[in-house]
């Protein structure tokens, strides 16, 4: 059984309606359901992104750094697109 879903979206259904119309997605749901695909395969690129950074940091033969200097670092460090 299918689950019925109101979503609402805003400037981005028009892109959405146009891509419809055009013959890329079948229907809106198809258009939705790409959408959540896309949300999944950035999470796994994430997920395996900082996985990798840990694996990095607990097998760097280097000495450890301080707590705060170490949250310095995350916080002046840019989000991965």
């Amino acid at each position: 059984m299918a689950d019925a879903v109101t979503v609402t979206l805003g400037g981005m259904g028009e892109r959405a309606r146009t891509w419809v119309a055009e013959g890329r997605y079948a229907s809106m749901s198809e258009v939705v359901r790409e959408g959540l695909r896309a949300l999944e395969r950035e999470d796994h690129a994430l997920n395996a992104y900082y996985k990798a950074k840990v694996d990095e940091a607990l097998t760097h033969p280097g000495p450890g750094i301080p707590l705060d200097e170490a949250f310095a670092r995350i916080k002046a460090t840019p989000f991965p697109k």
